[in-house]
């Protein structure tokens, strides 16, 4: 599996998180169901220009420029802010990472290789992939469904298109300009690759000419995903990928996300409270827990009541979840356990749907609750199945931590002190028949999402 990573130029945003979190997903229920897989998620450190286009300067150079930095500064600093975003959200790392600057000389190789087969041009010391010439021989625009004649004929006239001979064509190098900072020898001047090409060297290189599955943003499907068809196949002569999914975008209270409007918000914003969105901060696994009960092809409205919502939801399972090594055991079971368990896989059977998953994940909870309160049995067998199929997708398919889990450092031991100080002052009321100092403590905690349980083992508490 190839998923495209970020071209790190900046803190990655909640739309980009949401995509790397749908493939973490479908990495580990793959690995769930006993494949070996191997999962490659580049780094474009270079290439990728402003607007996404073959114009313009290279995002990392302008970051770099404006911030008075080398390239490669802004390429590091980048880099661990998205390793530690991903790391709060409990995603696994990639089996390779590789990085576009890591590999010019593959990018080179290959695009010879596309020139010798008549699929390219050069013109002033740059590169361009000759659409026109595939899609006599190919067909270009597969993927997406676009018609080449109708782009064609809806194409306006665009002065910086002079070198390429149609405006579909696409960069596969480019010539530097004098002042541009990251620029590579090649026989055709100094310059970079494009855009588009990494994607096809580097897929190819761990994965083979033909592989399993190319993952990213809806947003990538034209014209990034379609280059990379058009490259593989003029390249190696066969089509790169079996099977072609995409992440869909998501949205802030309804309005796509957007810097240049303020209506966005990164992770770690999101986790502290500090934005004007949302009214408090929420875990990294509430908020993968929000992001689980969509499929990943639908789009995602981020809103505060929606997350509050996630969250009493996550809180629920949990809870259930606390529940599982406690239950009464009986003789027999009232229910077939086999049959719940058969509809967990069957949902992510069924092109990965997650949010069927937490709706039977939301039934396995209200069951444990019936068998706790005993209007529901179960025997030893059917417990361990219930036990390990809830831990299964909970843990290792949807990759979400325990609420006392998704603490950060120490952050847990100061809460588990702090609680036990008003555990004990809440009994110490009791006992003295001062029910409203009682009743206050725990209906305040209620209301900062910290519910309190009276036991026979005495206090606890659940987030």
């Amino acid at each position: 599996m190839y998923v495209c990573g970020p071209t790190v130029y900046s803190n990655v945003h909640l739309g980009n998180c949401r995509t790397f979190i749908s493939f973490d997903m479908i990495f580990r229920y793959l690995k769930h169901l006993g494949y070996k897989v191997r999962y490659v998620r580049n780094i474009t450190d270079a290439g990728h220009l402003t607007d996404d286009a073959d114009q313009g300067e290279d995002k990392i150079s302008k970051k770099a420029r404006l911030e008075k930095l080398e390239p490669m500064e802004v390429v590091q600093q980048y880099t661990l802010d998205f390793h530690n975003v991903m790391r709060q959200f409990n995603a696994l790392p990639p089996s390779i990472e590789p990085t576009a600057t890591g590999h010019i000389v593959e990018q080179i190789e290959i695009i010879k290789n596309i020139i010798d087969k008549g699929y390219a041009y050069e013109r002033n010391g740059s590169v361009y992939f000759d659409v026109v010439k595939f899609n006599t021989d190919h067909r270009y625009g597969k993927l997406s469904g676009r018609n080449l004649e109708d782009m064609i004929a809806n194409t306006r006239d665009l002065n910086a298109q002079d070198e390429k001979e149609n405006a579909q064509d696409f960069a596969l190098w480019k010539k530097a300009n004098p002042d541009h900072i990251m620029r590579w020898p090649s026989p055709w001047g100094d310059g970079f690759p494009g855009w588009h090409l990494e994607c096809t060297v580097m897929s190819s290189k761990y994965l083979g000419d033909t592989f399993d599955i190319h993952g990213g943003g809806m947003d990538l499907k034209f014209p990034h995903h379609e280059c990379e068809i058009a490259q593989g196949e003029a390249a190696h002569g066969c089509s790169p990928v079996n099977y072609w999914l995409h992440a869909n975008m998501l949205t802030l209270n309804g309005k796509k996300m957007s810097k240049s409007t303020g209506n966005s918000i990164l992770p770690k914003e999101l986790f502290t409270g500090d934005n004007d969105f949302m009214e408090k901060g929420f875990s990294p696994s509430v908020v993968r827990f929000f992001m689980m009960q969509a499929h990943y092809r639908s789009v995602l409205d981020f809103s505060n009541d929606a997350i509050l919502a996630a969250e009493k939801g996550y809180n629920r399972i949990n809870e259930a979840i606390t529940l599982l090594d406690k239950l009464p055991v009986s003789q027999s079971s009232s229910f077939s356990i086999n049959e719940w368990k058969e509809k967990c896989y069957a949902a992510m059977n069924d092109d990965f749907n997650t949010p069927i998953l937490v709706a039977e994940l939301f039934e396995g909870a209200s069951l444990i609750q019936k068998i706790n309160s005993g209007s529901e049995s179960i025997n030893q067998e059917d417990l361990t199945v219930l036990q390990q199929t809830f831990r299964d997708f909970f843990y290792d398919v949807l990759g979400l931590k325990s609420s006392q889990e998704s603490l950060i450092g120490d952050e847990t031991e100061h809460l588990d002190k702090a609680m036990q100080l008003l555990i004990d002052l809440r009994a110490q009321a009791r006992a003295n028949r001062d029910f409203a100092t009682s009743d206050k403590i725990r209906d305040q905690l209620l209301e900062a999402g910290i519910q309190l349980k009276d036991g026979p083992d005495g206090t606890t508490y659940t987030l």
